[in-house]
């Protein structure tokens, strides 16, 4: 059995996560402080054993004790930063997930991936970039604690007050809307007709949209205008008025999205006509970028009504 007494090995434990330089009378105080309490335990008529025992016993755990006398946290992320550190990880959550998931999504479009190997790909990435940002964004922080330093990111004031958010259409969303539905009849009667590139008689859209397909996504254009002048009346997204909204998104998103998959949205004879050569490449490529836009616009434009629809009242 060790000769060292309990109190040298508890001042000798205690002493470990000290600074070298607080070490030496760290550990005189502390096992002047120790004797004392035994001699007084002794005093009182304790056996010396029992007194150390009982000494040490309540002065807990030599680590806890040794954090106690440097002042260094118990913890990863403390009080002083947890705001700033939670509010560091939502932001670089909602840009850079979404970010990655796209860009590679798209990558993997181009590169002619199964849908099963781009989903595979994409829930990876997302997973394994949510994961990094919670690593590197919370050791940061630890280091910053255990280094006492400021943040950059400060303290609150009024200034960090969020604006209130939008409830309801504004006139502003009524007056784009219907601006939106005289632009797009426009422009689809503008490539029907003359066609957008100078010279060429080919339209950028199928002809044979023309006149169903085409009246029916203007058709559709138009009840969501109106409906935004409901939702204006209304001043706030109701849950009914969201579904009728996502109904519209979906009754034009996804015709069009089958249609762009069976090569019927856009003419085929555009590209190879305007670009003789390399013109299937980029009508490839331009075919995947406007499947993207359409699918990613109708799923924002969902999630975001029914988000407005079901936020508490201010």
């Amino acid at each position: 059995m060790s000769d060292t007494t309990l109190t040298e090995r508890y001042v000798a434990a205690a002493m470990r996560t000290v600074p070298e330089a607080q070490r030496g009378d760290l550990a005189t105080e502390l096992r002047g402080s120790i004797d004392d309490q035994i001699d007084a335990r002794v005093e009182a008529g304790e056996e010396r054993a029992d007194a150390e025992r009982a000494v040490l016993t309540d002065l807990g755990d030599p680590d806890k004790l040794a954090a106690g006398y440097t002042g260094r946290p118990l913890h990863l992320i403390g009080p002083a930063y947890f705001l700033d550190w939670l509010r560091l990880i939502k932001l670089l959550l909602w840009i850079a997930v979404p970010a990655v998931a796209f860009a590679l999504a798209l990558a993997q479009a181009l590169a002619g991936a199964s849908f099963g190997e781009l989903v595979g790909a994409v829930i990876g990435a997302a997973i394994s970039v949510a994961v990094n940002v919670l690593f590197w964004v919370t050791l940061v922080f630890a280091i910053m604690e255990r280094r006492g330093a400021k943040t950059s990111l400060g303290g609150w004031t009024l200034d960090d007050l969020p604006e209130p958010r939008q409830r309801g259409a504004g006139v502003g969303d009524v007056v784009g809307a219907f601006i939106g539905l005289l632009a797009a009849a426009a422009a689809l009667m503008w490539d029907h007709f003359i066609g957008f590139v100078p010279g060429m008689d080919v339209s950028f859209f199928s002809e044979s949209l023309w006149p169903v397909g085409v009246t029916y996504a203007l058709l559709v254009l138009a009840l969501d205008a109106i409906l935004l002048i409901v939702v204006h009346a209304a001043r706030r997204w109701t849950p009914a008025l969201a579904i009728a909204s996502a109904l519209l998104t979906l009754a034009l998103a996804v015709p069009a999205l089958l249609l762009l998959v069976n090569g019927q949205l856009l003419n085929p004879e555009f590209f190879p006509t305007v670009l003789p050569e390399g013109g299937e490449d980029v009508q490839g490529i331009i075919t995947v970028i406007i499947g993207f836009a359409i699918a990613g616009s109708a799923i924002w434009g969902i999630i975001d009504t029914f988000r407005k629809a079901f936020a508490r009242p201010i």
